[in-house]
């Protein structure tokens, strides 16, 4: 399973990243049916902060931004659920088939890639804005000179130009 097409089906959802229903369905090639009575009958080992049902609101934006032919086939008044990276991890201990076992394995890899491009990321932007802090305060008067002196360019091409007074050699 590549891990492109896994990260395509990963969302930010109240700030987690979550999977829903109907894709893990699809990736466990499952009907998303027989996937949330698998959930139901298991409800105890999915508290909230493993799995959750997306509200209205939220489902209808998400909607807005599919663009897929495959939305089509599914029942949009259903709102869907979203399995956090525990959620995912707990489906294995329900679902026992090999594609179901192969899927999660490819799924936990692909939530460990994004979790260490995101401490990357947030080390890269914090070391970034202590330059800018550092080199800021050095290169501000140089800053404003160079505006000021931009400024004064600009306004002497309007004003006309004035006759040189003194002596002129010739």
């Amino acid at each position: 399973m590549k891990v492109a097409t896994l990260q395509s089906k990963i969302y930010e959802i109240r700030n987690l990243k979550v999977m829903l229903d109907f894709d893990l369905a699809a990736l466990y090639e499952i009907q998303t049916k027989v996937l949330n009575q698998a959930v139901k009958r298991n409800y105890k080992r999915f508290p909230i902060d493993f799995m959750f049902q997306l509200s209205h609101d939220e489902w209808t934006t998400m909607r807005s931004q599919f663009v897929t032919a495959s939305q089509g086939k599914r029942n949009i008044r259903t709102i869907p659920y979203a399995f956090t990276e525990q959620g995912v991890a707990m489906l294995s201990g329900i679902l026992n088939s090999d594609v179901a076992i192969n899927v999660n394995i490819a799924i936990m890899r692909t939530f460990v890639i994004i979790r260490k491009h995101a401490i990357e990321h947030k080390d890269f932007n914090e070391k970034l804005n202590v330059l800018e802090t550092k080199y800021d305060k050095k290169f501000g008067d140089i800053y404003e000179a160079l505006n000021y002196l931009l400024q004064k360019e600009e306004t002497g091409k309007n004003q006309k130009e004035r006759k040189q007074i003194g002596f002129k050699k010739q």
